[in-house]
């Protein structure tokens, strides 16, 4: 199953035939990827990922392959296949930039800040990174005109324009670059949007930086800062409510944190905050803000919330009732309500025709300027292997040492944290024994016959594990 739901500015005649230029009410279609080997595993085919900005739009596949969408390009007739050597583990689409990170590490990408003299062409930005230790590469995110790279060493690098101070440096001095740049060392994640000129960033302990664009006070600095228009080093975000950062996601001219925290049974409890400009309607609240606050709604206080996406100036939240639950600028039916007035508070988007399995904990939403995607993409093995690889280039992680060129030890480590997964400390610990003392070939078959047996994947220990990457 690689069905889709869509609504909002309707730049894909070859999906949705005989539709609107605006779509203002939910469709669900089915991505008939045609160009695919039919003789291909139908779970290959299985949509990953959709990022999209505002003039394309990537689906990533599960086989690593990906198609794209310009707007107001011949391409959204004849979708143009992106051609990489190696699979392609995550995308990431800003204004006038696109990223893609390999399962190697490698990241190329195409923009007019990125590549001047061919904008269109993909180039390897990981390889101009001058530390070679540093050019392995975890993760990606595209600002607005800025394209960020988290190392398996977990510094961050920028690349792109530094109109507003977004790289974290003096824009007069380096107005852009077109070779990644080091901003902060000790990271763990990374936080902007597809129409952000801003930036946050996660160290391990938990505490949050950011720099770039503060016109509307979307850093959340306080009003002591709100005069200051751009912010041209990393400052760090003092008055963030008490809790765990989830995930942060920006908007143009607002920005909105998820953070858990335990309630009263010590049960987990999210909530939503948002710091900014209401007047596009983004804040999910009636006034401007200038430090991180709490959007309240009756329709997301009891539920748990599984996932949101920011666009340009909108917003759409998931939680487990089902509910699909948006606000914000909703001029090109982005909002899904089947009209084209915006709406300043948290409103429910209605799915009534449209199928939504039991497996809620497996959609995604994905929102660009003016269109939104809720697609389903369930958890599978190709999502743990990379998450997998990312452990292994932590070497404290590990369990055994090992030498990162002998792959054979790599193997064996990738078996040992597979069985993790699904069995108890003390019988890893058993299985460790026994490798010890045989050789690597023979631990490999002993862990590939334990884990034939023992393939389903535990959702919780999962998202464990999720955690213990995204942290020192």
């Amino acid at each position: 199953m690689n069905d889709c739901i869509f609504f909002g500015d309707n730049d894909f005649p070859k999906l949705f035939k005989n539709e609107p230029k605006k779509i203002t009410k939910p469709i669900q279609f089915k991505f008939e990827n045609e160009n695919e080997n039919e003789n291909e595993n139908e779970n290959e085919k299985q949509i990953k990922q959709i990022s999209t900005g505002h003039f394309s739009t990537i689906f990533l596949f599960k086989n690593g392959k990906a198609i794209e969408y310009l707007s107001g390009n011949d391409s959204i007739k004849n979708p143009e296949k992106i051609q990489i050597e190696e699979n392609i583990q995550k995308v990431s689409v800003g204004l006038q930039n696109e990223a893609i990170l390999t399962k190697e590490g490698n990241v190329f990408a195409k923009g007019y800040d990125i590549n001047l003299k061919n904008p269109k062409e993909f180039i390897n930005i990981s390889s101009l990174i001058e530390d070679k230790n540093d050019r392995v590469i975890e993760d990606i995110v595209s600002g607005n005109r800025t394209i960020y790279l988290l190392t398996s060493n977990q510094n961050v690098y920028g690349i792109g324009s530094n109109y507003y101070g977004q790289l974290g440096f003096d824009s007069k001095t380096l107005p852009k670059t077109e070779k990644p740049i080091l901003m902060m060392e000790n990271v763990s994640k990374i936080f902007s949007g597809t129409g952000s000129l801003h930036i946050f960033l996660l160290n391990s302990n938990q505490e949050l930086f950011g720099c770039g664009n503060n016109l509307y006070g979307q850093l959340g600095l306080g009003e002591s800062k709100k005069e200051e228009t751009k912010i041209q080093k990393l400052t760090q975000i003092q008055n963030i409510p008490k809790g765990k950062i989830i995930d942060i996601q920006c908007g143009s001219i607002y920005s909105i944190i998820l953070i858990e925290n335990e309630d009263e049974n010590q049960n987990p409890k999210r909530k939503f905050y948002s710091c900014g400009y209401y007047q596009y309607n983004g804040l999910g609240k009636n006034e401007n803000t200038y430090e991180f606050t709490e959007i309240k709604s009756f329709l997301f206080e009891n539920d748990d919330i599984l996932d949101f996406s920011v666009g340009n100036t909108h917003t759409l939240i998931l939680i487990s009732k089902p509910k699909l639950i948006g606000f914000g600028n909703n001029s090109y039916g982005q909002l899904g309500t089947g009209d084209t007035k915006s709406q300043r508070i948290p409103i429910q988007i209605e799915l009534l025709e449209l199928r939504f399995n039991e497996e809620i904990f497996n959609y995604h939403i994905s929102c660009g300027y003016y269109k939104s995607f809720l697609y389903y993409s369930p958890l599978s093995f190709s999502n743990l292997e990379e998450d997998l690889i990312k452990l292994f280039r932590r070497k404290e992680f590990c369990d055994i040492s090992f030498k990162t060129e002998n792959g054979e030890i790599i193997e064996a480590h990738k078996l040992i944290l597979k069985y993790r997964l699904n069995q108890n400390q003390n019988e890893i610990e058993k299985l460790q024994e026994i490798i010890s003392k045989k050789s690597i070939k023979e631990s490999n078959q002993i862990f590939e016959m334990i884990y034939s047996n023992n393939s389903k994947i535990n959702p919780k220990l999962y998202s464990e594990i999720k955690e213990i990457i995204n942290s020192k």
